[in-house]
């Protein structure tokens, strides 16, 4: 074989490595948000299911609307986000997509042991804290309204940071709050607190919460990097809740004392599978929050929820790692 024929090979299987090769060694340095919270951990846990070469930084939030705006900046690739804020986002606009649930549950309306409210009627009148663009607002807001009570002239909703809740309750600053877990548990193992009741309607919303959301671009552009983090997602929610005590033990890292989780871990449920009851649980809240006057308008739910990564992970059947 002369020099030149050689060249021409050595070149030749240079191309096809470049070609092939990068997309099966590339290592990916991948972004993702999260809630500090029990019910949304798993991003912790996703390092554990990627591959060898893969790294993933986790960064933790306090407020869904942050998460979506550092998402639609790039500076993550997927963050968690409540399924209402999804809804108003996509009304806005925006260029979200729901590829993965995250957590299901986890909502609790609490007032004062010692108070006068017995019925969630007795509410007329009183201040109520809440975190606006929550699932939580529409939950509380669909609790008013179904026992004949307007959110806008029967009672005061008063915006208060979920970490303030409780304090607030305990000094009368309000009467009542809807939040997620763990505070209406601190809130009953305190003393202070008892819950009035868990606002899931199964008849229409149903226990959908949140969901992990990406860009549009980012499907079209790396369907790949998606479909490792709904895996790597899918993975550790499945891992997690066949290993209940490392999920609580892991989330008391996060500041909440271990009995506090243990109490409240029947109203919490960790998820990630999505299917069309799913989507038409999302539209259902979806026309709660317009019939409430959260939003003015649907959006298109084919555009904001793609099934496609969490059917591909349920006919793979991964195999799980612990």
């Amino acid at each position: 074989m002369n020099i030149r024929k050689a060249s021409t090979i050595i070149f030749c299987l240079c191309l096809i490595i470049l070609s092939f090769g990068p997309t099966k060694l590339r290592a990916e340095q991948l972004k993702v948000g999260t809630w500090k919270t029990a019910q949304t951990i798993q991003p912790f846990f996703y390092q554990d299911f990627l591959e060898k070469n893969d790294t993933v930084t986790v960064f933790s939030f306090t407020n869904p609307a942050d998460q979506k705006t550092a998402l639609l900046a790039g500076s993550l690739d997927m963050t968690g986000t409540t399924l209402a804020h999804a809804i108003q986002s996509a009304v806005m606009g925006q260029p979200v997509v729901v590829v993965a649930a995250l957590c299901n549950k986890a909502s609790a309306l609490v007032v004062r042991k010692d108070g006068p409210v017995q019925t969630v009627a007795d509410l007329k009148g009183r201040k109520i804290g809440y975190v606006p663009g929550t699932m939580h607002e529409i939950l509380l807001r669909e609790t008013l309204q179904r026992n004949g009570l307007s959110p806008e002239n029967d009672v005061t909703l008063v915006r208060v940071d979920f970490f303030d809740m409780g304090t607030a309750l305990a000094k009368g600053a309000i009467d009542a709050f809807l939040s997620g877990e763990p505070f209406p548990t601190l809130a009953v193992d305190q003393g202070f607190g008892k819950i009035l009741s868990y606002p899931y309607y199964g008849e229409s919303v149903g226990t959908i919460n949140a969901g992990m959301l990406v860009t549009r671009e980012m499907i079209e552009k790396h369907p790949d990097i998606v479909q490792k983090l709904v895996n790597a997602h899918a993975q550790a929610t499945e891992n997690l809740n066949r290993n209940q005590q490392q999920w609580l033990e892991r989330a008391a890292t996060f500041g909440t004392p271990l009995r506090i989780l243990e109490q409240a871990a029947p109203n919490m449920q960790l998820a990630w599978f999505m299917d069309d009851d799913f989507v038409q649980k999302a539209k259902a809240l979806g026309e709660r929050m317009q019939a409430l006057g959260v939003i003015d308008h649907q959006p298109d739910y084919n555009m904001l929820f793609d099934l496609q990564f969490v059917k591909k992970v349920t006919l793979e059947k991964m195999p799980s790692k612990e």
